[in-house]
């Protein structure tokens, strides 16, 4: 392979760090990928570095040892977060989105993967520092977000089902009350899913009263395992006290009326 330059290995080492979110990279590996001293290689990522602060781009860690090495955590300033959440709350507080029931069509939005993995970036922040084994979302409208959630954190990702499948082996089925209509439900998880004393961090597209977060939490304790945290995209505004309380959202839903057709969804932040 012919010299490396400067530009070629920092764009590289751009495109590496981004394409794979808090999965560390040893300085011996970027060192044996371009053939050069770690010394160039400390030059080369304080000009990423640079570039990724400049821009509000995320941010770039070094840890040093022999342990160490070098990873990209998909940070968003707030900023960002307001005007992404602003875009989104004007593209759902439209009349057509009100089905039978109350209910509001996002499907276009949530399995649009641009608009998910933002929504995934963002919804991840409050979360970078936790220690974090599984992300765990319910089927079916929680998958792509929680999915890119997972991406951002560099977790693996694990569905709780509504019902057992004979594919996925012995499950473990707890009952549960939804906290909006007092309805029992069941949710199901195979046993082999997680492991002993895990740290949760749970997903969901929608809160209202939290039954199913709740929910989860005590199907966690089956796994001996705990829920540090819970983000949904959206919660109701009512009830105001929900049946989980360590919980993030983006945006806050104050009325729906099918009567008249208008629909309310503002930013939290705003």
């Amino acid at each position: 392979m012919s010299r490396i330059h400067k530009n070629e290995r920092i764009g590289a080492i751009i495109h590496i760090l981004t394409e794979h979110p808090k999965k560390m990279f040893t300085l011996n590996y970027f060192g044996e990928l371009f053939g050069c001293a770690k010394s160039t290689l400390s030059e080369d990522l304080d000009a990423v570095r640079n570039i990724f602060q400049r821009f509000d781009l995320g941010v770039v860690e070094t840890i040093a040892g022999a342990a160490g090495g070098v990873f990209y955590i998909p940070t968003v300033i707030q900023k960002e977060i307001q005007d992404f959440s602003q875009v989104l709350c004007e593209k759902i507080n439209q009349k057509e989105r009100i089905i039978p029931g109350g209910y509001i069509y996002t499907n276009d939005l949530l399995y649009d993967p641009e608009i998910a993995y933002q929504i995934g970036k963002m919804m991840a922040m409050p979360f970078h520092e936790e220690t974090i084994d599984y992300v765990v979302t319910i089927e079916t409208k929680g998958i792509p977000v929680a999915f890119m959630v997972a991406r951002v954190l560099n977790k693996p990702m694990i569905v709780v089902r509504k019902s057992s499948r004979l594919t996925e082996g012995t499950a473990i089925h707890m009952n549960y009350i939804t906290g909006s209509t007092k309805r029992i439900q069941t949710m199901s998880l195979a046993k082999r899913a997680i492991g002993k004393g895990s740290k949760i961090l749970f997903i969901d597209d929608f809160m209202k009263a939290g039954g199913t977060a709740k929910g989860i939490e005590d199907l966690m304790k089956e796994f001996e395992s705990e829920v540090i945290g819970t983000g949904v995209l959206m919660a109701t505004a009512e009830p105001q006290k929900k049946l989980v309380n360590n919980y993030h959202t983006l945006l806050v839903l104050e009325k729906v009326d099918e009567e008249t057709g208008q629909i309310d969804i503002r930013p939290v932040s705003l």
